[in-house]
């Protein structure tokens, strides 16, 4: 039997991949142009492709709209808002703000991210949450081609909870399955014998992504590639994510490029 490969694409969204976004990832603009060069020209050495797309609404803890001041202000944003902030009244979320303090000190416990604040991205319907052109046309013309779709998830439609890594959010809800953790998702991935990342953020949502693997699924790892051109930083954030990727490669998950494939 041959071995099969699967292509993750995380977040490859306008947002992100579009100098025009409202959260674009400098470098991404290229990563995208290499992604969809890989769905159209390796057509022959991967079986499936997995897209995952992040989805946010208006009013969501990490949007400046969910959150005012004292003086009735939104906080701008890449504002960092901690659990004392809340706490001592100098942030004030909109709803639900005895879940908000649970949930800040529960990220906060975590020790890697502090609570942040983007500008507003991904929102559902809108041309920021779309798949960027140049890809969404390269899995169109796959699919006519190979008489395969990709598989889309969805990620972050929980208004309560940031979520980074594509298997489960940063802080679980109990009431919420979409942000518990995915293990029909990991399960599928465990059914490729290889497996290449890409997409963006390098330093949030693809480092959370791999972080969840070495914690949930720690038997992928051999099985693992991630295409290092394929993406990039949130600008001056690179360093949040070197201690995941430096785990990441004493675990034996590998690094290569989109033309090694």
């Amino acid at each position: 039997m041959s071995a099969s490969t699967l292509l993750l694409i995380v977040d490859a969204q306008f947002d992100f991949c579009n100098p025009a976004g409202t959260l674009f990832v400098p470098g991404a603009d290229r990563d995208i142009v290499r992604i969809a060069g890989l769905v159209q020209t390796a057509s022959s050495a991967i079986d499936d492709i997995i897209v995952t797309l992040d989805t946010h609404q208006v009013l969501d803890i990490s949007h400046p709209g969910f959150w005012t001041s004292p003086e009735g202000r939104n906080p701008d944003p890449f504002t960092a808002i901690t659990f004392s902030e809340v706490k001592d009244g100098r942030w004030k979320p909109l709803w639900e703000e005895e879940w908000v303090l649970l949930y800040l000190e529960r990220l906060e416990s975590q020790g890697q991210f502090t609570h942040f604040i983007w500008p507003e991205h991904c929102v559902l319907g809108t041309v920021g949450h779309a798949l960027e052109p140049v890809l969404a046309k390269a899995l169109r013309d796959r699919a006519r081609s190979t008489g395969r779709n990709h598989l889309t998830v969805i990620k972050g439609l929980n208004p309560f909870t940031e979520h980074f890594g594509i298997f489960e959010a940063q802080v679980p809800m109990g009431g919420d399955p979409d942000t518990q953790l995915n293990r029909q998702l990991l399960a599928q991935l465990g059914e490729y014998d290889k497996i290449l990342i890409c997409g963006e953020a390098r330093s949030h949502c693809v480092a959370t992504s791999v972080s969840q693997i070495l914690k949930y699924a720690p038997e992928l790892t051999p099985r693992i590639t991630l295409l290092t051109d394929c993406m990039s930083d949130v600008s001056g954030m690179g360093h949040l994510a070197d201690p995941i990727y430096a785990e990441a490669a004493s675990k034996g998950i590998r690094f290569g490029l989109s033309t090694d494939v």
